[in-house]
């Protein structure tokens, strides 16, 4: 894996490097005797080179130094700042030299990437344990997610019958207010009709003479509303109830009930709790007895 940024660096060293000497010896040697041209140019290239290999010395060992690569950029810039005096001076392909002048310090920062690499590699079995642990952590979000879903559809579902039940119930009352109100017009309708109170009359003066009862309309007493379905039932049991209820149920029978029975039992028994709170509990119950 380290070839993937090491090659590249130690291409472009030589290129640069390369070029630097040349460049040296072509731009110097119209001024001084090649010879000495050529030994400034080498002692560029030779001082970066040591100093690379210094701090690949020190990397190698865990450790780094600042002053060491603090002159082996120096000496980069030194070889960049030639190459771009040479191509500033020269009368020919000037922006052609000028194009590749940046190549010692491209060197530089592909040895920089390269040690940030290395810094950073981790061996295969590290690897390997990082995606099981985002893997599991991808499965555990999936069935939250799913457990999620099923409860809000349970409780959609809950929701629709118990508005359904006070719907039926709205209408049942609405359908009996309108008979009674109905009865009662007809029933006042009837009192305050003349024949009515004509054939009470020709009824009652004969028991008692002088007297005309007055035909009282029934009082109809106060009536007492239905109350609104409740949406919340008993107050949820806090986490140490719950855990004792689950532990009785369990220990009811000989040998230990499974967890789909004592849910039921559970259930059975009036009690009410979410599927996450009661397997919670379980794992409580079932991990304090197993350690």
């Amino acid at each position: 894996m380290s070839a993937k940024t090491v090659l590249p660096a130690v291409a472009m060293t030589a290129v640069s490097m390369v070029l630097t000497l040349a460049v040296v010896v072509m731009w110097l040697g119209t001024a001084m005797p090649w010879p000495v041209a050529l030994i400034v140019g080498l002692g560029i290239d030779g001082g970066w080179l040591a100093t690379l290999a210094y701090e690949r010395r020190l990397a190698a060992q865990g450790d780094h130094s600042t002053s060491v690569t603090v002159v082996g950029w120096c000496f980069g810039l030194v070889a960049t700042g030639v190459l771009v005096a040479h191509a500033l001076t020269a009368e020919t392909s000037a922006g052609a030299w000028l194009a590749v002048a940046w190549l010692p310090v491209a060197a530089k920062a592909l040895w920089l990437v390269h040690g940030l690499w290395e810094r950073t590699a981790l061996t295969p079995g590290a690897l390997g344990a990082i995606r099981g642990i985002q893997q599991e952590a991808r499965d555990e979000a999936a069935v939250a997610r799913a457990r999620l879903r099923a409860e809000a559809a349970t409780e959609e579902t809950r929701l629709t019958a118990v508005t359904a039940a006070g719907a039926r119930v709205a209408r049942v009352q609405a359908k009996t207010a309108q008979t009674l109100s109905r009865a009662w017009s007809t029933l006042e309708t009837t009192r305050d009709g003349e024949d009515t109170g004509r054939a009470l009359t020709s009824v009652t003066t004969r028991v008692t003479p002088g007297v005309t009862p007055a035909w009282e309309l029934p009082v109809w007493g106060p009536t007492e509303p239905v109350p609104a379905l409740a949406l919340e039932t008993a107050p949820a049991l806090t986490d140490e109830a719950l855990d004792r209820l689950v532990d009785e149920i369990r220990h009811s029978e000989t040998p230990a009930l499974s967890y789909r029975e004592m849910a039921t039992r559970f259930r059975a028994a009036g009690h009410s709790a979410s599927e996450v709170r009661l397997r919670a509990a379980w794992k409580r119950v079932v991990g304090g007895v197993a350690s």
